[in-house]
């Protein structure tokens, strides 16, 4: 059985409708406190304050807590490829992904050919 480390890119996707992501609705949702600010600041400028505190209640529940482990080694993932302007919670993600056996679900461009990732195209 497949699990899912959703990107922030995912979960806007879903948020906004896209019909692509609709085939993940089911799956649980797993995130790191650095997607989920992401995607407050996505909602906070879409659709308000109020929407935006319901978008973040609901996906707040399935941020994981992150090791510093995790961390470290993501940094060390975004310095090697820097040319590709990573963010931080981008390279977290991944490598938590990687260490939990999750497969990385986004539809960023950067990330289209990397081990591990579910790639769904806009």
């Amino acid at each position: 059985m497949v699990r899912y480390f959703w990107d922030s890119y995912a979960i806007i996707e879903f948020i906004d409708g896209n019909p692509k992501f609709a085939k993940y609705s089911r799956e649980q949702l797993i995130l790191t406190i650095f997607n989920l600010t992401e995607v407050y600041w996505f909602a906070v400028n879409e659709y308000g304050e109020e929407k935006a505190n319901q978008i973040y209640d609901e996906v707040k529940q399935g941020a994981v807590k992150i090791s510093d482990e995790i961390i470290k080694e993501a940094i060390k993932f975004r310095k090697k490829n820097r040319k590709k302007k990573l963010s931080y919670a981008d390279c977290i993600g991944y490598i938590y992904s990687l260490r939990n056996n999750l497969k990385f679900l986004t539809g960023d461009k950067e990330f289209e050919n990397l081990e591990n990732v579910e790639f769904v195209k806009k």
